[in-house]
């Protein structure tokens, strides 16, 4: 028992103590930048790392916008999230069952992939407006890709072995999509949604930025600071952003590891 419990407690110190470390060393550097760096007169640019809570956070009608911001902002790359997972799966699908239909479409998201979106956004809120439906559609567009690739991939990985049994077996092609195929898809999706989920975050965060006007998301709001030269709350803003964007990795790394996990190799099955 007790050996058991040395044992995860050495297991919990290898997953925290090198990021602790790496924090802590950023937050001294931070700190050394702000008070021994900059001159008395720069020091407004890189405000020390308490500030951003003394300063911004911690003041109630700032903490109030960041939070209505977050909310915007939240929501928008969440339902972004979500059409692209649906656009992508369809599309996974489709190009896995008919080789013709990927060679179309294939060429096709590559060079979604390749849109200088920070291009285009003035012209998606010149044909679309400046509201839900244009901001979604910059996260469509920047997070499309890895939920396009990463099922194909993953549908086209399934053993094929196994395909040979389902075919002796006389198993129908939606048989041996939902039983074979999608199984082996999804620690691929997961991975997708993990890098999807963040590109999302940025696209929400970019499209509200570049457009200015509009419900005030966390893009929105950090415009506002950045003109007012309000260091303490961009950077807080910033953070807020960072933070959201590390908790919807984190969750769909969790949703993986809980669904997945037990069997596949990707996901931590030994």
């Amino acid at each position: 028992m007790i050996a058991r419990a040395s044992g995860r407690v050495r297991s919990l110190a290898v997953v925290v103590v090198p990021p602790l470390l790496v924090l802590l060393a950023a937050l001294g550097f931070w700190y050394l930048m702000s008070y021994q760096v900059l001159e008395e007169t720069e020091k407004f640019l890189l405000p020390p790392p308490h500030e951003l809570f003394t300063d911004a956070l911690m003041v109630e009608e700032v903490r109030a916008d960041v939070l209505d911001a977050l909310w915007v902002t939240t929501k928008t790359a969440l339902v972004g999230l979500a059409v692209s997972l649906a656009i992508g799966v369809v599309l996974a699908v489709a190009m896995a069952k008919a080789r013709w239909i990927e060679r179309s479409v294939y060429p096709y998201a590559v060079f979604l992939q390749t849109v200088p979106i920070l291009a285009i956004v003035p012209l998606v809120g010149f044909w679309f407006g400046y509201e839900m439906f244009a901001r979604v559609l910059i996260c469509v567009i920047i997070s499309l890709f890895p939920l396009i690739i990463n099922p194909l991939q993953g549908l086209l990985s399934a053993d094929r072995g196994l395909h040979d049994l389902f075919t002796l077996s006389g198993a129908s092609g939606f048989t041996r999509l939902i039983k074979l195929q999608v199984p082996a898809a999804l620690p691929d999706v997961f991975v997708g949604l993990q890098v999807a989920a963040g590109l999302s975050v940025v696209g929400a965060t970019v499209g509200d930025l570049f457009f200015g006007r509009g419900a005030i998301g966390l893009g929105l709001l950090m415009q506002r600071y950045s003109s007012r030269l309000q260091s303490a709350e961009l950077l807080a803003t910033v953070m807020v952003t960072c933070l959201l964007g590390l908790v919807v990795f984190w969750i769909f790394g969790a949703l993986g590891r809980r669904l997945v996990g037990r069997w596949s190799p990707a996901w931590g099955a030994r």
